[in-house]
């Protein structure tokens, strides 16, 4: 069934006491559902990574939804995302970002309107995401999981 949805996620990531490392990311997301199968949707991601330096960056991710699988209020996605966006290292240069590539998920349906979303991994391309210069591949990382919700109306 046809129906728009609103939602996101929130992740924070620490290591140590000290706070070597920590990252925070907000993404606000925003979607269509075209029937049972397809969605089309964007991300806006603004997150805050620190590991021995500050970098924060904005990036915007369109995606496709396939949702392959679903039985009673379970249902499994791959998402097709192409993301484009900035990264700005303290006291450094501004650079490009961006991603081509695929993303699995999985959807629980709370009720008519709720869902909790969480999605981990990613296959494919990046370009200053999660690490500075390029990246082919795939990617298990505690940054590369994303756990949210969506309302749908």
């Amino acid at each position: 069934h046809k129906t728009f949805y609103v939602g996101g996620s929130f992740e924070r990531f620490g290591v140590t006491a000290q706070a070597t490392h920590f990252f925070l990311k907000f993404a606000p997301e925003v979607g269509y559902n075209f029937n049972e199968t397809w969605a089309l949707g964007a991300e806006l991601d603004y997150s805050h990574n620190y590991n021995g330096g500050q970098q924060k960056s904005v990036i915007v991710a369109p995606y496709i939804r396939w949702s392959y699988c679903e039985t009673g209020a379970v249902r499994l996605f791959l998402d097709g995302t192409a993301a484009l966006g900035f990264v700005k290292v303290k006291d450094g240069d501004t650079t490009k970002a961006g991603q081509v590539g695929l993303r699995p998920g999985i959807a629980v349906k709370l009720n008519d309107h709720f869902s909790f979303i969480a999605k981990y991994g990613f296959l494919g391309y990046r370009r200053n995401i999660n690490t500075l210069g390029d990246s082919f591949g795939l990617e298990l990382t505690s940054e590369d999981l994303s756990i949210g919700f969506h309302y749908a109306f």
